[in-house]
């Protein structure tokens, strides 16, 4: 695509050498880069083989298609939160970003059955809403409630689902394959990645007094504490190990839909290869 070729074209040999410096065009350089490695994702998901999906992509593709979308939505939001230096922010938008990385790698990996099981385990709240209804809960006599009610509805209409069609998600207590968000992530990456990333993530979202630790409260002189009213300063370099997650199901996508051209598969290689280099330059520059 025409995006992406510009994009690359502003990274010859001289503009890449003047920005691996020093510290301060290094970190300037990996913004830049990031939001390019976004917006090139951002293009991949509007690719399509026309010969095999003349419109759009049917429900075998189109929960993959969705989890894309949500990582380059989710990227460039953190990258805004960069620029305001605002650590905190990051922290509770970089989970589900990995997690929807890691998910469509699982999904991309599996065959249709787990498409489905990971479609039809989505329900479980909304099949909540329906016993909801048969129980005769006021709710539904409102306005929202009707709106709600009607949004689940049509959403299982188009699916051809009915109440009856999740007996494998109940007894598997609504897990796709009943599995753990840990058993899936093992399997797509190196387990032990897992508590540095994905795993302290989750205070960010539920709380801990690590967290607090971090993000809200100050230390003092004699052991107790005081509130921290300011957001901690963001660090760029955390960019790159979530880079990494996200890189593999692009890849993945453009060989499922058939349209592994070389240019689009050479634009998520150099992605990886610049990535790796910036990563490698973060770890000379700074110490601790």
């Amino acid at each position: 695509m025409e995006e992406i070729s510009a994009i690359l074209k502003k990274y010859d040999e001289d503009y890449v050498r003047q920005n691996f410096v020093d510290t301060k065009s290094v970190n300037e350089f990996a913004l830049y880069f990031y939001r390019d490695a976004a917006e090139i994702y951002d293009s991949i998901t509007r690719v399509r083989n026309v010969e095999r999906n003349p419109n759009g992509f049917d429900l075998n593709d189109a929960p993959i298609l969705g989890l894309l979308v949500k990582i380059w939505k989710l990227l460039k939001e953190v990258l805004n939160y960069y620029e305001q230096d605002n650590a905190e922010i990051i922290s509770v938008l970089e989970r589900p970003l990995i997690e929807a990385s890691v998910i469509s790698t699982y999904l991309l990996k599996g065959d249709p059955s787990v498409i489905e099981d990971y479609r039809k385990c989505s329900y479980k709240d909304r099949l909540r809403i329906l016993r909801d209804l048969e129980e005769g809960s006021p709710f539904f006599g409102t306005k929202a409630g009707n709106r709600l009610l009607q949004s689940v509805q049509e959403k299982m209409l188009n699916e051809g689902l009915t109440a009856d069609d999740f007996d494998t998600q109940k007894k598997n207590r609504w897990k796709v394959q009943g599995k753990t968000f840990y058993d899936i992530f093992s399997t797509m990456e190196n387990e032990k990645l897992y508590a540095c990333t994905y795993g302290m993530m989750s205070e960010s979202i539920h709380g801990s007094w690590n967290e607090s630790m971090d993000y809200c409260l100050a230390r003092n002189a004699d052991s107790t504490y005081s509130a921290y009213p300011f957001f901690q300063p963001a660090d760029i370099r955390f960019v790159s190990p979530t880079l990494r997650f996200a890189n593999r199901p692009f890849k993945l996508w453009l060989e499922r839909i058939d349209a592994a051209e070389p240019g689009l598969i050479e634009a998520l290689d150099w992605i990886d290869r610049v990535n790796t280099s910036l990563f490698r330059k973060f770890d000379e520059a700074y110490d601790g």
